[in-house]
């Protein structure tokens, strides 16, 4: 531990001895911090960052990919931390909207609709579509990945390019 260490050098002055300071050794004390500093450092693990990777496919000019309109859901972004929710194609669906927060209710029930509807075949699993749009905010995009590892969709797609005619226009009549 640290010492008190006094000087033997006071003389009397007229009377009166000097005070000496004293001079506290705190060796032992930086020794014993960097001990501390160097378990902790070893013992414990840092945070590694979870990072999502996000591969688009190059674009080509004649390509389209058909999904399976029984069990496609798409979902597009707008600002006011809402989207867009709707399964099957645009033409003939029943656009919602919702807020971020409450879609992972929607995609929940989305989920069970087409597990129900191919009979639970594992090979069979519900695909989204998510389309940021140019009024969407980042964050609710991340929270929308963020929710398809919670809700374990399997295959999630993103288009941002093309949007179609029925989409703008529900989103522009809606303000979103």
């Amino acid at each position: 531990m640290a010492t008190l260490n006094e000087s033997s050098s006071g003389k009397a002055v007229k009377g009166r001895t000097k005070k000496t300071t004293p001079r506290v050794d705190l060796t032992a004390m930086v020794d014993l911090m960097f001990l501390l500093t160097t378990f902790f450092m070893l013992t414990t693990s840092l945070s590694n960052l979870n990072a999502a990777d996000v591969a688009k496919p190059d674009s080509c000019e004649n390509c389209s990919m058909d999904y399976p309109a029984s069990r496609t859901m798409t979902v597009l972004l707008g600002k006011g931390h809402e989207a867009v929710c709707y399964m099957g194609t645009a033409r003939e669906a029943v656009m919602k909207i919702t807020t971020i927060k409450d879609i992972q209710k929607v995609i929940s029930s989305n989920k069970e609709l087409v597990a129900r509807a191919n009979h639970n075949i594992a090979s069979k699993y519900m695909l989204v579509i998510i389309k940021p749009t140019a009024t969407s905010k980042f964050q609710d995009f991340v929270d929308l990945i963020d929710e398809m590892k919670i809700a374990g969709i399997k295959s999630y797609t993103i288009d941002d390019e093309n949007i179609l005619p029925e989409e703008t226009s529900f989103m522009s009549a809606n303000k979103l």
